[in-house]
């Protein structure tokens, strides 16, 4: 049977200093809310998933492949695998990614992430 759920009941784990998240797994795909405080930086990082990224609240500049993308309130972008991305929340911010296949680094237990890692080998 299918139900639906309330990200409100969704435990929030944050992943790096200003980077608050709630995470649904499906067999396929991994979908993600984040809050994103103001001036929060993502670290250059890049993975094999494809992610799309919808903000549904705030700025975000994003850095993809060497090309800067501003992202506001109902902006929808197509990351495709692996280019180099990061980027900084210009304002506080709400976003929602989706990311396939699932991503495994943010399913369970909270604890090394692609984005932790990415702040440890700077």
């Amino acid at each position: 049977m299918v139900e639906p759920l309330s990200w409100s009941n969704i435990q929030e784990h944050t992943v790096i200093p200003g980077f608050r998240a709630r995470f649904l797994h499906s067999e396929r795909m991994t979908l993600v809310r984040w809050h994103l405080d103001a001036g929060a930086k993502l670290p250059e990082h890049k993975h094999e998933h494809e992610q799309v990224v919808q903000v549904d609240d705030g700025e975000l500049e994003l850095i993809v492949d060497g090309s800067r993308v501003l992202l506001k309130a109902g902006h929808v972008l197509v990351i495709p695998s692996n280019p180099i991305h990061s980027g900084t929340a210009l304002t506080d911010l709400r976003l929602t990614d989706a990311f396939c296949p699932v991503r495994e680094d943010y399913r369970g237990t909270f604890g090394r992430t692609i984005l932790s890692d990415a702040l440890t080998n700077r």
